[in-house]
């Protein structure tokens, strides 16, 4: 398969990249392992209710003749020079490209604590995804903790499909939560979002502890406001952040900076005919995915002036960006909630005590099996770069598991 322009990933990003780059002509693949265009954002399922904007981009999407949408696909590996391997229920295919968007997103940043394996405890954005899939929340009691605007998302998800939200758990301090509503004005689409996920249980400078069961979640112990207490709950969700997927970056070549691939002002990576856009480039919401993934389209089709005249937008919502990022750092005490026993791996079933001593990603994963699991490393690698700040190294193909037959493209073809 050869495209003008190949995007990875589906989000408001990738949508938006490629909306912007189809009244050039050019022929545009925007792939995604998710079945349907909206990234996890916009995520569909039996119990989604898609924002009119969302509808409205995919519709776009697929009014489009030169945009083809690959969905429930994922890059396996490079191909040569400008072509990736991909992957779909069905076969793999190589794609070539003269130029590479890469809106590969995040996902949640999952810090370990006692009790965290137990059935019933899941991410923040995790719990969302469950819900908008069809999973029943109706009557149970539902705690929400970690860090981030993502916790009120959830919890309203989880509210308007029945379940009763008793706390949602802020580790930020009230003084940093107050800073950040007091800029709110400045955005008010944000400010009047706001507004409808207010929650009477929400509690700043507030922590897990401890998920208490046997089997299967019963109650969580917490500290609310630096007091210790236990809630009876069928449910606990956690999320303490974003991780930017980077792994394909990584793998192109492309510089990271701050945990982020880094771009100029086109959207343009250190890698030629290389763009990227969204939460790959820094964490700040759909809204500045929007438009760097605007920037990035027009930027890979020539189009500067069009490009250049979204720079304003773009600098409005780093702003937001920065000032959410400032607002919800983790603190010490998130960060220390693991005892020696406590899992770090859960896929391998390796405690923190068996890689705490080890000096980096590496060492640790040689010796302990610590992220050679079925997730490869994306939960307890993420935990453990912000416990102990180790920097995952790029990763080798494939860089998802894959039939033997899509692996057998890349051999070499006899002449």
């Amino acid at each position: 398969m050869k495209v003008d322009i190949l995007i990875i990933g589906a989000g408001p990003a990738g949508m938006a990249a490629a909306l912007a780059a189809a009244a050039s002509g050019a022929r545009i693949a925007v792939l995604d392992d998710n079945p349907a265009a909206g990234g996890q954002i916009w995520r569909g399922g039996p119990q989604a209710h898609l924002p009119p904007l969302a509808r409205d981009y995919r519709q776009r999407l697929q009014a489009q003749a030169n945009i083809e949408h690959l969905p429930g696909s994922r890059v396996v590996a490079l191909a040569g020079p400008k072509a990736l391997l991909v992957e779909d229920a069905e076969r793999g295919t190589v794609i070539e490209y003269d130029r590479l968007i890469l809106c590969t997103g995040a996902r949640e940043l999952l810090l370990p604590f006692p009790g965290w394996t137990l059935p019933g405890v899941t991410g923040a954005g995790g719990l969302q995804a469950l819900i908008k899939g069809g999973m029943p929340v109706a009557g149970e009691r539902i705690v929400i903790a970690g860090s981030g605007p993502l916790l009120l998302a959830s919890a309203a998800t989880a509210k308007d499909n029945g379940a009763r939200v008793l706390n949602i758990l802020e580790q930020a301090p009230w003084s940093a939560v107050a800073g950040f509503a007091a800029q709110l004005p400045r955005w008010p689409h944000k400010l009047l979002q706001s507004f409808g996920l207010l929650h009477p249980g929400y509690r700043a400078g507030s922590h897990v502890l401890e998920a208490l069961g046997d089997g299967r979640l019963e109650a969580v112990r917490v500290s609310i406001g630096g007091t210790i207490r236990e809630i009876a709950c069928e449910r606990l969700a956690c999320g303490f952040g974003l991780i930017p997927n980077l792994q394909l970056g990584q793998a192109l070549g492309c510089r990271i900076e701050r945990d982020a691939i880094a771009v100029d002002a086109w959207q343009a990576t250190t890698l030629a005919g290389v763009y990227a856009a969204g939460e790959s480039t820094g964490f700040g919401g759909s809204e500045k995915a929007l438009v760097e993934g605007a920037i990035a389209g027009h930027a890979a089709v020539g189009e500067r002036n069009a490009a250049q005249r979204l720079w304003s937008q773009r600098q409005r919502w780093h702003g937001f960006a920065h000032a959410l990022n400032r607002a919800f750092v983790l603190g010490d005490a998130v960060k220390g909630l693991a005892r020696p026993d406590t899992l770090i791996c859960r896929c391998e079933d390796v405690p923190l005590s068996a890689v705490c001593d080890h000096q980096g990603w590496s060492q640790a994963k040689m010796a302990s099996r610590c992220g050679m699991g079925a997730c490869q490393g994306r939960t307890c690698g993420g935990a453990a770069q912000t416990l102990f700040g180790w920097q995952p190294p790029a990763p080798r193909p494939p860089f998802s598991p894959a039939r033997i037959e899509t692996l057998l493209q890349l051999a070499p073809h006899p002449d």
